[in-house]
């Protein structure tokens, strides 16, 4: 039996790479042959996906601290995790972030590096910003942009929101009062039409534009192209090549919901395995929305508890998938 392990992380309680393991532990037990394939939507674990960081650079973080963020390079490829650089968490999270001054200042100083070091295309994921600058900063530290000619930069995003709805989505949860949304809206208004004259590039019809709290707009009128992180990681990886040879499909994440068959991991791995004729089983934290209406979707809350859900949750991911797989023989 061939298995293929395309999981994403379990937030706060295993990595994409822990969860295809732990699956790969349960395909053991009855001689299967299991392909591990951890993955990401380009947001927390892209990186990792490509295998890891082995370059770190010093550069300005989201509140004008500097902080060692990693980085990959490998050949003419460069991967970039822009939560590295700008993240939420290197602010202190929401409570600790200044969303009106929270600057992507080191994603750009980032990009920079990745290009001294020769790299040809740059990878970007999106996900985790502390905030809504609108990619200003980052079009700063990389002046002059003709630099970028010549190279494939490719943001890699999780959403579809259009850049000038990027205050109003997203910069609450990085601790925006609605005072400071409305200003946000304001700036990020100003700087389309900033764009549209210095670059013409009208960012507000990029769709995905407003990932990461507008850099994906911002890049995209330097010559970027904005893509699904999920679609851009499926196709390095040349995900479509290990499904279709497969028995079995086992994908899942910390918690899945309507939202995740938008653009997420979960939802594009189940699409992908239809489209092949593979069963798919999808293992995760918590189900909501009736998902399991739909698909076959085990709840490892509902299965074992929360508390053994939270605190071993490897070991929840194997026992599921072995139980499963005595079933179906």
């Amino acid at each position: 039996m061939r298995i293929v392990a395309v999981p994403d992380k379990f937030r706060g309680t295993a990595t994409a790479a822990e969860a295809a393991t732990a699956v790969a532990a349960a395909g053991r037990a009855v001689g299967a042959r299991t392909t591990e394939l951890p993955m990401s939507d380009g947001g927390e674990g892209f990186l990792e996906v490509f295998g890891g960081a082995n370059r770190t650079t010093t550069v300005t973080g989201p509140l004008g601290k500097r902080v060692e963020a990693r980085w990959r390079s490998a050949g003419k490829v460069a991967v970039i995790e822009m939560a590295e650089a700008s993240g939420l968490a290197l602010a202190g999270g929401a409570e600790g972030n200044d969303p009106i001054a929270a600057s992507t200042a080191g994603t750009g100083e980032l990009i920079t590096a990745a290009l001294d070091a020769g790299a040809r295309r740059i990878f970007v994921g999106h996900g985790g910003s502390a905030t809504t600058d609108g990619g200003l900063a980052a079009l700063r530290a990389l002046f002059p942009t003709p630099r970028l000619l010549g190279i494939e930069l490719v943001a890699a995003v999780d959403v579809r929101t259009p850049f000038l709805d990027a205050a109003d989505v997203f910069a609450p949860q990085k601790g925006a009062t609605p005072s400071q949304v409305a200003l946000l809206r304001r700036r990020l208004e100003r700087l389309a039409q900033v764009y549209l004259e210095d670059y013409e590039v009208d960012v507000t019809t990029v769709v995905g534009g407003g990932a990461a709290g507008g850099l994906a707009g911002a890049l995209a009128a330097v010559g970027a192209t904005v893509e699904s992180g999920f679609e851009l990681i499926a196709e390095e990886l040349d995900l479509a090549s290990a499904v279709e040879g497969a028995d079995l499909v086992v994908t899942g994440e910390g918690f899945v919901d309507a939202a995740s068959f938008d653009g997420k991991v979960v939802g594009g791995v189940v699409e992908l395995a239809a489209e092949f004729g593979v069963p798919v089983l999808v293992v995760a934290g918590e189900v909501f929305d009736d998902v399991g209406d739909h698909v076959t979707a085990v709840s490892l809350v509902e299965r074992f508890g929360r508390d053994r859900a939270m605190a071993d949750t490897t070991a929840c991911i194997t026992e599921v998938v072995a139980a499963h797989l005595e079933r179906s023989g």
